[in-house]
Parts: C-alpha cells; sequence; structure tokens
C-alpha cells in the first residue's frame, strides 16, 4: 500500500508541465515561445558552489543565527517574520522611496535602491536570500492595466518583468543554503503557464536547486482573502514541507478601531459613483463591484491601487451612513504587522505600502519551516507509520479496502 504524497511536498515540475515518458526515457520539453530565456549557470558571477567545496554563504559558527539578504524588501514584511525566527538580516534592497523611509523608521536602516546599480559582489555573504519580487507584471490587475495602455506586461516589462533574472544571478553568484521568494498566485497561469515554467527551469535544471511551491491562502491567520505563492529552493536535496494553515481564522472585528476619524467615510459623491458603476457593470454581466463588509466577515484581497477608492474593502456603518475606508493602522493590522510598527508616511503612500507587503503570519510559519530544515542533517527523512483508523475492529482489512493514514515519527538518517 503506498502513501500519498503529501501536501506541499517537492515538486517535481509545475502544473503547466506535461512530458510524456516513452520506453522509460522522458522526453524533451516542447520549445517555449518566449522572448526571455532561462537564466544560464556561468553567465555572469562566479562558478556555482557544490556541497563538497562550500562557499562563504555555507561556513558558520555553531550557534550563530543564519544570515538572509532582504531583496524588494518592501516595509520589511520578509524582514519580521525571519528575524522571529531567529535569522539575522545583513542586506535590504528596494526601490521606492516611501517603502525605504517606513523601512528605515522600523528597522533602523535605509534600504539601498537600485538592484541593477549593486554589483553582485558588494552584497554580504548569506544562507537565506528573500525577495517578494515585483507582481504586477504578472497579476491580473497589473496585466489588465498594461493592456489598456497598451504596454509590456510578464518578461516583456522590461522595468520590472526581468527583475527574475537579476535574482536568479545572485543566486549563482553566492549559492545561498536556500532561497524563499513570493509572486501572486496568477504567476502560475501568467502566458499561459509559460512564464512559470520559465522560472521553474532556470531554477531547477540550471541554477540546479530542489524547489518547492505552494499557493497559500492568509485567511486561516488574518481576515483577509489573500493568495500568493511561495517558492522555496534549497541548494541542496533536503525534505521540506510547507507549514499548515488553519482553514478559518479570525474576523475583521479583530483589527477595526473602535473609533475612527470623520475623513475615511465615503463622500456621497463617491460612494454614489462606486454604486452606479458596479450596477452597470453587473447588468453588463461583468463582475466589478464594491466589497462592502462588516465586522463579521472577512475581506477581500488588499491591493496597491487601495488609496484610489478603498473598493475593495469598505467597512458598513450602518444604513444612514456612508460606508468607510480601513485607516492604515487597521491595514496594517489586515497583513498581520506588530502594533509598534510605525507608520512615518501619508495615508495614500501605507496604502500603497500595505497593499504591495507580504502577510507577516504567513511568512513567519513558511520563515520557520525553513529553518528547521536547514538545521537538520541533510539526509533527514521523516518515518512514516501506517495506523488503521478502524482500530475497534482490527479484522476490518480482511474484508476489503480500509481508510488509513500516516503519521511521522522521529527522524531516520539514511545508512
Amino acid at each position: 500500500m503506498s502513501a500519498k504524497r503529501k501536501r506541499g511536498a517537492r515538486s517535481t515540475a509545475p502544473a503547466t508541465t506535461n512530458r510524456k515518458v516513452r520506453d522509460g526515457v522522458e522526453a524533451a520539453p516542447p520549445s517555449l515561445r518566449e522572448d526571455a530565456s532561462p537564466y544560464r549557470v556561468g553567465a555572469v558571477g562566479r562558478p556555482p558552489q557544490t556541497a563538497d567545496a562550500p562557499g562563504e554563504s555555507q561556513q558558520r559558527s555553531a550557534g550563530s543565527p543564519l544570515r538572509f539578504i532582504d531583496l524588494f524588501c518592501g516595509i520589511g514584511g520578509f524582514r519580521i517574520a525571519f528575524e522571529r525566527a531567529g535569522c539575522q538580516c545583513v542586506f535590504s534592497c528596494d526601490l521606492d522611496e516611501h517603502a525605504q523611509i517606513t523601512y528605515e523608521a522600523n528597522f533602523g536602516e535605509r534600504p539601498r535602491g537600485d538592484i541593477y546599480s549593486i554589483p553582485d559582489n558588494a552584497i554580504p555573504p548569506h544562507h537565506i536570500l528573500c525577495a517578494g519580487f515585483p507582481c504586477q507584471p504578472f497579476s491580473i490587475a497589473g496585466v489588465s492595466k498594461k493592456l489598456s495602455l497598451g504596454r509590456k506586461h510578464g518578461f516583456e516589462d522590461k522595468e520590472q518583468g526581468n527583475l527574475f533574472f537579476k535574482l536568479a544571478e545572485l543566486i549563482d553568484h553566492h549559492r545561498p543554503d536556500a532561497f524563499v521568494l513570493e509572486n501572486v498566485k496568477h504567476l502560475q497561469r501568467h502566458d499561459h503557464g509559460r512564464t512559470f515554467r520559465i522560472i521553474w527551469e532556470t531554477l531547477t535544471d540550471h541554477l540546479k536547486y530542489h524547489v518547492y511551491h505552494r499557493v497559500i491562502d492568509a485567511q486561516g491567520l488574518v481576515p483577509q482573502h489573500r493568495e500568493r505563492i511561495f517558492i522555496v529552493g534549497f541548494r541542496e536535496a533536503r525534505h521540506f514541507e510547507f507549514p499548515e494553515f488553519p482553514a478559518e481564522g479570525p474576523k475583521l472585528e479583530s483589527i477595526l478601531e473602535a473609533e475612527v476619524p470623520e475623513k475615511y467615510t465615503l463622500t456621497d459623491h463617491l460612494w454614489n459613483y462606486l454604486q452606479a458603476y458596479a450596477a452597470k457593470h453587473k447588468a453588463a454581466g461583468n463582475g466589478f463591484g464594491f466589497g462592502l463588509v462588516t465586522g463579521k466577515n472577512i475581506a477581500r484581497t488588499l491591493s496597491a491601487r487601495y488609496y484610489k477608492d478603498g473598493s475593495e474593502i469598505l467597512i458598513f456603518q450602518g444604513p444612514r451612513k456612508n460606508p468607510r475606508r480601513l485607516t492604515p493602522r487597521e491595514c496594517a493590522r489586515l497583513m498581520g504587522f506588530p502594533e509598534d510598527f510605525k507608520i512615518p508616511v501619508s495615508d495614500t503612500q501605507a496604502y500603497k505600502r500595505f497593499g504591495n507587503s507580504v502577510v507577516v503570519p504567513v511568512l513567519e510559519r513558511i520563515a520557520k519551516a525553513v529553518v528547521d530544515t536547514l538545521q537538520r542533517p541533510v539526509d533527514f527523512r521523516p518515518e512514516l507509520a501506517l495506523e488503521m483508523n478502524d482500530k475497534e475492529n482490527a479484522g476490518a482489512a480482511k474484508r476489503g479496502p480500509v481508510q488509513v493514514s500516516y503519521r511521522k515519527l522521529r527522524a531516520k538518517r539514511k545508512g
């Protein structure tokens, strides 16, 4: 009786790959019709390090924390998560000035700017590379906007779409023990799956990392439906499992403030406009509509455009009063930031920054799972034990198929 693969176990290929096996030999994948080619190892940087000849990123004295770098760091969601997991940040960068201001106010250091202006060897040695690389070129909203403006999207977006290949260059140069990447769920489907396939092949076939990926909804930890894809890779072949998350979590009432300034209530003009716009699109069969919620609900996904009209998350204030936006502090809570997180920028900039951030408690669980994996022996594999669910009638197995489950025991070393 074979065990089913546990959810979150290593994927050998993205869902978009469908290779045929003939006579025990896996056929080569069909050629990709894509301008951007997978990153080629050795094109830039030093030769890859190996387990037999570890580089600086692997050298760590006993008891010292794992070091990580925070690329496209935004306002520091990755940093909070990995510091809570016991790691030490040694480098950060982000091009946005308001993100830099917020990051500096909370962590005491200003991130570097344009990643392209920083030589690879100027980035300190590290064990873990973290990056929430820009998602606008791949998100549904971002692609729709770019198409309406006649702009390129995906890898053809020269300003943001090719930042993934800069990540590949840095991974090739530093060969960290692990990396953790985050992006929108739509990354898997962008350009009919070709974008994700190029990313996958770059990380696995060319950079030779062992990669896992999973789409995770944050609503088990915060009152927000927010699906994001997380891509975790290890230089060596390690066993890794994504953490489990609750199916249901807190409601909006857990993050709402008791007293809110009147400026957050929508004007009559804006509220009437949103209702008319929603009615127009509903009549046309389109799905557009504002998200009116109470404290007993969970919110839609908070986006960087929330500053415009707040339409995706409007808080009901009774039948005789217009709804209101969330305050920046409520947005911080919605994304799982701590209460003492400083917001030194305007409301408009705060909405943009939180809408582009990661959900801290989701990433914190992933960070701890990555750290646990790196601290175990490389050859660690969980031992599985077969259990009968029907314990009162052990003879059930003789009468036909029975439902079984597996539980992990102690660590098991190879050999």
